[in-house]
């Protein structure tokens, strides 16, 4: 493995970790900041609308910067931002706090990528994503059942401080890792060939894909914890345990998702959209039940992971000539779709709806996915298309 696939993987696991581990201490928050949990939940709409707005606009600002250079500012960024989270007097400034860093989460991830896949060959394209797909996923098997473990043991203020030293270890690796030659992004596409690309219909599809696909998980997962506490009937303390198979399930799921990739990418794709639809209908099921619940959710973790590794793969593909821009609503994409998913199971438990109810949009989602994705592949086909050649790293 290049060594500096290391770097990115431990800067993922730290924005990763900070980005959901605000699920495995939402009803701390919210009691500490004098808010309901519906509420609080929409910290986490708020960081992924950061991303999601942020992140690209950011990006366009950077394109002429140093990739290097960038990536280290991002990661000082981060850990000042965790800082601001662990001191912040409300919920206001909380809300602002996260958005901050959100914006920084959101570039990282586009030049990540892009940095990532010119590391390797053009058919180990998918492994190298998944690499730093693998630190958003350890963060969920470490990052955030630590996270939830400390803010129950000690508040949840002290989890932000965990998570400022964990900025300073991921900053020292990216300064010792990151190639020194790297250069300003792809300075030869241009501004106009960039937002071109997006007119692909390989790259629009498959964003509606990510939104489908963040909506069937992030519905129930942003009230993962009352779900497994107030439906499933599971103690306080054994949540993080069950956060913690969920990250296992969803690191293996990510390596599986990028052997896939570079096997048979859209077959494969449309298989896992199928599978996940009824792993949805399995949860709604097992909810009431405690050890099927927590094997749904170790599943639930690993195919939605899985799924995600083949749809950035498609992107980077076919924007490999243009890909700055592109790259950027990769993670702008994936938090669009956060967003709407954590704002619909806000509204869904405001109008009376049960934690229990959450799961089953996901079915519906899952379905249009397949169906966009099928069309999209059906369409590709018959063109002949072949993506681009890759741009130089």
């Amino acid at each position: 493995m290049p060594l500096p696939l290391i770097a990115l993987f431990i800067a993922a696991f730290a924005f990763g970790t900070t980005e959901f581990v605000i699920a495995g201490v939402l009803p701390q928050v919210a009691a500490g900041l004098q808010v309901s949990i519906p509420s609080a939940g929409y910290l986490v709409s708020a960081y992924a609308l950061g991303i999601a707005i942020g992140g690209p606009l950011l990006t366009i600002l950077t394109a002429k910067a140093s990739r290097t250079r960038l990536l280290i500012v991002l990661a000082v960024i981060f850990t000042l931002g965790q800082v601001a989270c662990a001191v912040a007097p409300d919920f206001t400034s909380m809300l602002f706090f996260r958005i901050f860093v959100a914006v920084a989460h959101g570039v990282f991830f586009g030049v990540a990528m892009v940095v990532a896949t010119g590391l390797v060959p053009e058919h180990q394209r998918g492994r190298a994503v998944a690499i730093v797909l693998a630190g958003l996923t350890v963060s969920n098997i470490i990052g955030v059942p630590a996270g939830a473990a400390i803010g129950n043991a000690f508040g949840w203020r002290a989890t932000f401080w965990a998570m400022f030293a964990l900025g300073i270890v991921a900053t020292i690796a990216m300064i010792a890792l990151l190639p020194r030659t790297n250069g300003a992004a792809a300075p030869a596409a241009g501004f106009l060939r960039e937002v071109r690309v997006l007119g692909r219909q390989q790259v629009w599809t498959s964003v509606i894909v990510m939104l489908m696909l963040m909506i069937g998980q992030f519905v129930p997962y942003t009230f993962i914890t009352p779900l497994l506490q107030e439906v499933t009937g599971l103690d306080a303390a054994l949540v993080p345990w069950v956060l913690l198979l969920n990250g296992v399930g969803a690191t293996l799921g990510v390596f599986i998702g990028g052997r896939l990739a570079d096997w048979k990418l859209m077959p494969s794709l449309m298989a896992l959209l199928a599978l996940q639809s009824g792993v949805m209908a399995a949860m709604y099921l097992a909810a009431p039940y405690p050890w099927p619940m927590v094997a749904v959710v170790t599943l639930w973790g690993c195919v939605n992971f899985a799924i995600g590794t083949p749809i950035q793969t498609r992107i980077l593909g076919w924007t490999a000539d243009a890909p700055n821009l592109a790259s950027s609503l990769i993670p702008s994409g994936f938090n669009v779709g956060i967003a709407l998913a954590s704002s619909i199971g806000a509204m869904l438990l405001n109008a009376g709806y049960g934690y229990r109810s959450l799961p089953v949009l996901g079915i519906g989602a899952m379905a249009v996915a397949l169906v966009v994705a099928a069309t999209s592949y059906a369409m590709e086909r018959r063109s002949g298309a072949r993506p681009p050649q890759t741009s130089p790293a």
